[in-house]
């Protein structure tokens, strides 16, 4: 999923998209149809790069744009369906950084053809690449990315925290009318976000391959339990257990708390509905959970793959190379709030514009971010599974959690049907 987004409500497109999207052929003179599914994004810039990139190329193509649902889980069910069904009316697929290896793996998407391997990469962040692979082969091109960081309050404690321990140390001193710590525990892919960042943080990977489990015990118990301090203690928001993005910027934006993990949209949210805590609002790397290491921050974004159905396969793939141009990712940038992909395009004054004051910690983040673990096929029931495990976080036991854990995450990566 396109995690971090402000989830604003769009008219049922999806009706529209099932029934009677385009289905590429010839109109315009010669012109082909190529069909864009993605998810919506509120800024506008899906359609002004669709056209710029129509325009572009001299009558070869014409971009349309068939929107998603807004939640995730029904944008995949959309594109696992008609894909499933072989539907050649889907030319450009535009798929969340966690369904790359189920695509794959599923037959449904084409490998990136050699040639354009170099032009569509070079740049590119080296973690946002491992979102675009399956098997050490590449088979989708990142347009954009995101990630988390740590938001405090500038005038409540001196500097930011570098570990997980000091924030909770710092967050006791203030106590829960000025220290919360708002974060995503809800039982939901947000979980997921937090948990993987929390066990790769402490030096170990849920999975290590595309059947095979990670989980070194100590690092993995040393996560959950910097989860529990938080979860079970009184500066968690009370609504930890049900808390998402959107309600960890709302107990932000309040006033009662110190800390945020959370995405970059809340710093614009924040300008435009709590003034006052804007005016306090700094921005720094997630926390540290193994004091040793640096952290490895959450990774999201979105990116672009070809149909294998499609019958426009060469022309989807120049539109594509269009589409991910570094003047699009900054219009991307500049009109939706999402990072690029490439890490120079981060000198550049839209990126500059669009973060002020912290677009060096964005850029830190997305390059020493982990990647959650798309590279299984059975991710779904893999992030199910975590879920299942991790939920309610403040009732987390670390050692017979760690247990639970491992053997949900083994049955998951195996497809024994656990969920």
């Amino acid at each position: 999923m396109s995690l971090g987004r402000r989830f604003a409500g769009i008219a049922a497109v999806v009706t529209a998209a099932l029934g009677v999207a385009a289905c590429g052929g010839d109109d315009d003179g010669g012109s082909r149809t190529l069909n864009w599914y993605i998810a919506f994004q509120p800024g506008g810039a899906l359609q002004k790069i669709a056209d710029t990139c129509t325009q572009q190329s001299e009558g070869r193509y014409r971009i349309n744009i068939e929107l998603l649902p807004t939640q995730a889980d029904q944008q995949r069910e959309q594109l696992v369906r008609r894909l499933g069904a072989e539907d050649d009316a889907i030319d450009i697929v535009g798929m969340d950084v966690v369904w790359t290896g189920e695509f794959a793996n599923g037959g449904w998407i084409e490998e990136v053809p050699e040639e354009r391997r170099e032009t569509l990469t070079n740049g590119v962040f080296d973690s946002v690449l491992q979102t675009a692979q399956f098997e050490d082969r590449l088979y989708a091109v990142p347009i954009w990315s995101n990630t988390q960081l740590l938001w405090y309050r500038k005038d409540r404690v001196d500097r930011a925290p570098e570990t997980w321990d000091e924030m909770l140390e710092e967050a006791e001193r203030l106590g829960p009318s000025e220290g919360q710590v708002q974060v995503q525990a809800n039982r939901y892919e947000g979980l997921v976000v937090w948990a993987n960042a929390m066990i790769a943080s402490s030096g170990t990977a849920i999975i290590t391959g595309p059947e095979e489990v990670g989980l070194d015990r100590d690092a993995t118990i040393r996560a959950l339990t910097a989860m529990r301090d938080l979860a079970g203690s009184q500066i968690a928001s009370p609504d930890v257990d049900t808390s998402t993005e959107d309600t960890a910027r709302l107990g932000f934006e309040r006033g009662d708390s110190a800390f945020m993990l959370n995405y970059p949209f809340v710093y614009a949210s924040a300008k435009s509905n709590a003034p006052d805590v804007f005016e306090q609002i700094a921005a720094a790397k997630y926390p540290r959970v193994d004091p040793s290491r640096e952290s490895a921050p959450p990774l999201g974004g979105f990116n672009l793959g070809v149909s294998r159905y499609s019958k426009n396969r060469e022309l989807a793939w120049e539109a594509i190379e269009c589409l991910v141009s570094e003047e699009n990712q900054l219009t991307v940038t500049e009109l939706e709030g999402l990072p690029p992909v490439k890490e120079d395009l981060f000198e550049r004054q839209e990126v500059q514009d669009a973060y002020p004051g912290f677009a060096e910690v964005i850029r830190e983040s997305i390059a020493d971010a982990s990647p959650r673990p798309s590279e299984s096929p059975a991710y779904q029931d893999l992030s199910l599974a975590i879920q299942r495990a991790l939920h309610p976080s403040s009732k987390i036991d670390p050692e017979s959690t760690y247990e639970t854990l491992r053997d949900y995450v083994e049955q998951a990566v195996k497809r024994e049907g656990l969920l």
